[in-house]
């Protein structure tokens, strides 16, 4: 299904996520499981959004759906504009691919693969030629200040490194959202902080960020935020600390 065919929703701003009632059920034998229940979110080009709530709460499947790793039983998801509710599993991964970096707490790296290779995987995956590649990937490393770690392994990084070397796959196809799911997990507190400051800094430069987390603390660092709780939106404001940060200005 060509992108350009689809619907588009009506938009207030630059929208990159849009929901219109999105629902997601789960049949368990002769019983339903609503794990969302009729979701309507607006998340615009350059915010900065992180979605919490308890484990049960939804969180996890509406980041699924906003992910394109999953398709919702009701409603509809608008993508960067364009409607992927009813995609099949293989336009949803080159769409994955396009438009969507991701960010995992357990950083999902190639343990045999240099950093330079891990970066590259998303270009092989979509056909980039070599030397293409190899300059996008060896310049976004250097974005996230790992210039001297390209030909280092997993197993020769800390685990701070290792999630910028995910950072900068997450960024090498220039994506429409970087979806960072509890992206501070595995780290210490002072390795965390350095993760939340870098995305700072890629928020600054224009990146759409959504990250994903249960702990209050993490989420403070985004703008905005918003809740999830029995597979409904229950908050949705400002964080405390943008809030102070407007507040000075």
């Amino acid at each position: 299904m060509a992108l350009e065919n689809m619907n588009k929703p009506h938009n207030s701003c630059d929208e990159v996520i849009v929901t219109e009632n999105l629902w997601k059920t789960y049949i368990m034998g002769d019983q339903e499981l609503h794990a969302l229940r009729g979701v309507n979110l607006r998340i615009c080009h350059n915010e900065y959004v992180a979605i919490m709530g308890p484990s049960g709460s939804g969180k996890s499947t509406l980041m699924n759906l906003i992910g394109c790793l999953d398709s919702p039983s009701q409603g509809k998801y608008f993508l960067n504009k364009h409607d992927v509710s009813n995609l099949t599993d293989d336009e949803l991964a080159r769409i994955r691919n396009k438009e969507i970096g991701f960010v995992f707490q357990t950083f999902n790296l190639l343990p045999r693969a240099t950093s330079l290779h891990n970066v590259e995987l998303p270009l092989i995956y979509n056909g980039t030629p070599q030397l293409e590649r190899l300059a996008r990937a060896k310049e976004v490393l250097e974005s996230v200040g790992l210039g001297d770690r390209m030909m280092h392994k997993p197993n020769e990084l800390s685990g701070g490194q290792r999630q910028r070397v995910a950072i900068a796959r997450a960024l090498v196809n220039s994506p429409s959202i970087i979806l960072a799911d509890e992206p501070t997990g595995n780290l210490d507190s002072k390795t965390g902080d350095e993760i939340m400051a870098l995305f700072d800094e890629l928020h600054a430069k224009g990146n759409t960020i959504v990250l994903v987390t249960h702990e209050p603390d993490i989420a403070e660092y985004a703008h905005r935020v918003i809740t999830i709780k029995d597979g409904v939106i229950a908050g949705d404001h400002p964080s405390a600390r943008f809030a102070t940060i407007a507040a000075a200005k």
